[in-house]
């Protein structure tokens, strides 16, 4: 028994520099903050005034970039009463529909709102009337004789107008609309 003795006070020896586990101070795990409500808020305003700051941005450019459009708009298209210059006489023209020579007579006028596109139609009314005048012999009854044919042919009619405008200076654009006071077939 000596021999145990021996050995387990050496034993004893070697483990006093060393604790046991429940001798070893624990550090407790420090209180974690707790996540209010406070830092999710200011979380929450912050994106929101982002959001605000950026929104309030693009409407001030998109609004800077249209104030600087109209001015050039307003230049483009005068205010101001619609003036009517009739082209007269009326427009006759023949065409050929299934073998018979048919006519088209057409009364039109011309609107603008510039006093000089009113000078430049007055001034270039044998080219204005020329170009019509072709445009109207070159239809096909079948198709004028609709309602979409007509406005097609007034579209038409509005370009060869604005063609001449543009050709003799002015701005084509002035030139509004083309108006049918008069439209016979036969």
């Amino acid at each position: 028994m000596s021999v145990a003795i021996v050995l387990a006070s050496r034993a004893l020896n070697v483990t006093k520099g060393f604790k046991t586990m429940a001798e070893i101070p624990v550090l407790e795990p420090a209180p974690a903050e707790k996540s209010s409500g406070k830092s999710k808020r200011k979380l929450l305003f912050i994106i929101v005034a982002a959001v605000v700051v950026l929104a309030a941005a693009g409407g001030y450019f998109m609004l800077a970039a249209r104030k600087s459009h109209q001015p050039a708009q307003a230049e483009a298209a005068p205010h101001g009463p619609p003036v009517y210059i009739a082209l007269d006489p009326p427009f006759v023209v023949n065409f050929e529909a299934q073998q018979l020579v048919r006519f088209l007579q057409v009364t039109v006028q011309l609107m603008t709102r510039d006093p000089q596109t009113v000078e430049f139609l007055h001034a270039n009314d044998p080219a204005v009337r020329n170009d019509l005048l072709l445009l109207f012999g070159n239809q096909r009854y079948d198709v004028i004789a609709t309602r979409e044919g007509k406005e097609t042919l007034r579209k038409q009619a509005l370009d060869v107008a604005r063609h001449v405008v543009e050709q003799a200076g002015g701005k084509a654009d002035r030139v509004e609309a083309v108006y049918f006071t008069s439209f016979v077939m036969q």
